[in-house]
């Protein structure tokens, strides 16, 4: 599935069309079209995200799950060990973190 074709099925939930949509955001008429070929810039892909409450990942079909609470870390909510010991923004279990602190102190 193209980032068009989940942003179609978004507005459509919400009862819209793309032309809509485009309007909205202040978006040039069919440049969400142009997203069926072509891949949108960052901001404007993050401000589709913004405004269906979803994450970029999503829009992208890197993940099936829209809730961006659950596809985000936030590193300030972490305890300490967590914020420094992360792997692509997600805390490493106890285990992991545990391997880590022993191979850092040489043991």
């Amino acid at each position: 599935m193209t980032t068009f074709d989940i942003i179609k099925k978004l507005a459509e939930k919400q009862k819209m069309s793309i032309v809509e949509l485009e309007e909205k955001l202040g978006f040039s008429r069919n440049s969400l079209y142009a997203w069926k070929k072509s891949k949108p810039s960052v901001d404007k892909l993050q401000a589709v995200a913004d405004y269906f409450h979803v994450s970029t990942d999503y829009l992208l079909g890197r993940t099936d799950d829209p809730d961006i609470s659950k596809n985000s870390v936030k590193t300030a909510d972490l305890a300490d060990d967590e914020a420094i010991f992360t792997f692509q923004g997600r805390p490493l279990s106890d285990e992991d973190r545990k391997i880590i602190k022993r191979l850092m102190n040489g043991k």
